[in-house]
């Protein structure tokens, strides 16, 4: 294996475990919106949103 080749083939494995790794910082950060609760927006419509005069 050449010199060029296996310098590309470093840099693609660093680059690949970068982006795991950003992908699972942010994944923690985050929640799936699906496992908030039934929040007041989401059952009523609230008042300033109506356009009723």
């Amino acid at each position: 294996m050449n010199k060029n080749k296996l310098i590309f083939l470093i840099m693609a494995v660093l680059f690949l475990l970068a982006m795991c790794w950003i992908g699972y910082d942010i994944s923690t950060r985050t929640t799936f919106p699906g496992s908030k609760g039934n929040l007041k927006e989401r059952m009523a419509p609230s008042d300033s949103l109506e356009t009723n005069e």
